[in-house]
């Protein structure tokens, strides 16, 4: 498996790595299809993230590495909970909603505390990362957007393009081009996609999502 962190090929003077081509390529794919409110969403982010893992456990970006940890075991949960055959749209997809503010606020509040306390970690033994503080911001937002997408709420687009921000000119900066260009593309389908979830969610009658059936 060592082919994988080996050099696929170079693009614009930028060294592109297999794992990080592969990975990102379905990462791609599950976000198109979160985009198509598909269940097969989760098992596509799910392969990205063992792909992608690999990939930034060997750069020290325990941050980059802990978000895909999280999307891991988010998108197992994500699955699960989908599953559970709630919160169906008429045409069987899932159904879609703006966050409460009472959710807008713990979603917000968890980002600030959960970054300043990453960002503490990772400044404190700095082994562990060599961006501490946008690692941080990176790692805890996807925990953030993923929880908002398993959810169903509009906002998960919102915290992805705020993720993505940060998420591009890091991964440049780090050797990880594709994963650069890549975020680039993300934010181009985060806002197609948020549109689409917005207008979703004007046209749901139903208040609340707790999953979709299978």
């Amino acid at each position: 498996m060592n082919w994988l962190n080996s050099e696929a090929f170079t693009l614009f003077g930028q060294h592109i790595r297999w794992s990080d081509m592969i990975g990102n390529t379905i990462g791609l794919i599950a976000l198109a299809l979160g985009w198509r409110r598909s269940i097969w969403t989760w098992p596509a982010q799910f392969l990205s993230g063992v792909i992608l893992l690999a990939a930034f456990a060997t750069a020290h970006l325990s941050g980059s590495a802990g978000k895909q940890l999280v999307v891991i075991v988010v998108a197992l949960w994500g699955w699960w909970q989908w599953n559970r055959g709630k919160g169906q749209a008429q045409d069987g997809s899932i159904a879609v909603r703006f966050a409460t503010w009472r959710e807008r606020a713990w979603l917000a509040g968890g980002a600030a505390v959960g970054t300043l306390a990453v960002g503490g970690l990772f400044t404190a033994y700095p082994t562990l990362s060599w961006d501490p503080w946008p690692d941080a911001y990176i790692f805890v937002g996807t925990i953030v957007a993923m929880y908002a997408q398993a959810r169903g709420m509009v906002e998960f687009w919102f915290a992805w393009l705020l993720v993505d921000l940060v998420g591009v000119p890091l991964n440049f900066a780090n050797g990880f081009a594709f994963s650069g260009f890549v975020y680039v593309l993300y934010g181009a389908l985060v806002l197609w996609g948020m549109r689409d979830w917005w207008l979703r969610s004007r046209r749901s009658s139903q208040p609340a999502l707790e999953g979709v059936p299978a």
